[in-house]
């Protein structure tokens, strides 16, 4: 296999260089929007423990949104099933920042992958602590499923988001009106900022996944019962109102963000990485949802 897994991803990646279209970069967050627009990396991490790349693989990227499932693993350590009486697990249909959902289901996001259902998710985490340490612990995480302590928060492009987080500040505002944060919202975004500014490579992202893959030889840091479940939201709601069509064309659980990089899991085989800053109308990568589908084609990886 490793062959033939080299040989895909130095394909995908000279079709990915051809493409005439490479989707806009998110103007939102200045910092993001600053960012060179053809870029392109991908990364998999196999249950065999090799890893194989192409692309800008080593070039450090915003996670921003792709954090959310560690936020939700570490977060349903510490609250358990308890969790799901503020967030819910269903598919949203609407935009990753719709303020109206929220206000029709009366301050219950529809799921944690939603920035709503996100801040409810680090609010559990920040719940009875300080922003520095629930930041470390969140840290120390991502950093133990990596196995590299060099994993590190980019504090410009943190404040650039509190700068221009208006919507955001909406959203908290009226979770906390509707009872559902521990916390005052100035304090939860904060935390929610700084953990969506962590930046990774695609190689340190595909090593990152790799404690959803559930093989021997994976890092355990969350049961097998949870991988399910995180990754069964994955499926369903990791790409918001995409999320239909990229399990329609990948078939494979999936966290994008806005920063141009997605996380994909092969269950049992592998964690797979891309990132390419350019976004589609739906606010995912344009050239790295078109490389998962290339890939889990050319692999025959799917869940299906």
């Amino acid at each position: 296999m490793s062959e033939r897994l080299q040989d895909a991803l130095l394909s995908i990646e000279g079709e990915a260089r051809e493409a005439e279209d490479w989707g806009r970069v998110a103007t939102y967050i200045p910092e993001l929007a600053r960012v060179p627009l053809k870029q392109f990396g991908i990364a998999v991490a196999t249950a065999e423990g090799e890893l194989f790349s192409a692309g800008e693989a080593d070039t450090g990227f915003s996670i921003q949104s792709v954090s959310k499932v560690f936020a939700l693993a570490l977060a349903l350590g510490r609250a358990g099933d308890q969790l799901w009486t503020r967030v819910g697990r269903e598919p949203s249909g609407s935009a990753f920042n719709s303020i109206v959902q929220l206000e029709y289901e009366r301050g219950i996001p529809r799921n944690p992958f939603i920035n709503a259902g996100a801040i409810v998710t680090t609010d559990e985490i920040l719940a009875g602590r300080q922003p520095k340490v629930a930041l470390a612990e969140l840290l120390g995480f991502v950093r133990a499923a990596v196995g590299d302590d060099s994993i590190f928060i980019n504090d410009a492009v943190a404040a650039s988001e509190r700068a221009h987080g208006h919507r955001n500040f909406a959203l908290a505002n009226f979770l906390y009106a509707c009872g559902n944060l521990k916390n005052p919202p100035d304090l939860t975004l904060g935390t929610y900022f700084h953990q969506c500014a962590i930046e990774m490579s695609v190689k340190q992202l595909a090593l990152a996944g790799r404690f959803l893959v559930a093989a021997p030889g994976m890092p355990r840091l969350v049961s097998r019962a949870r991988m399910r479940r995180i990754c069964a939201i994955m499926m369903t709601c990791g790409h918001y109102d995409a999320s239909g069509d990229f399990a329609f064309h990948v078939g494979l659980p999936g966290k994008s963000g806005v920063g141009g990089g997605i996380l994909a899991i092969v269950p049992g085989q592998a964690s797979v990485a891309v990132w390419s800053p350019g976004l589609n109308a739906n606010g995912n990568s344009k050239l790295g949802t078109e490389a998962m589908e290339r890939l889990a084609r050319a692999m025959d990886w799917t869940v299906f």
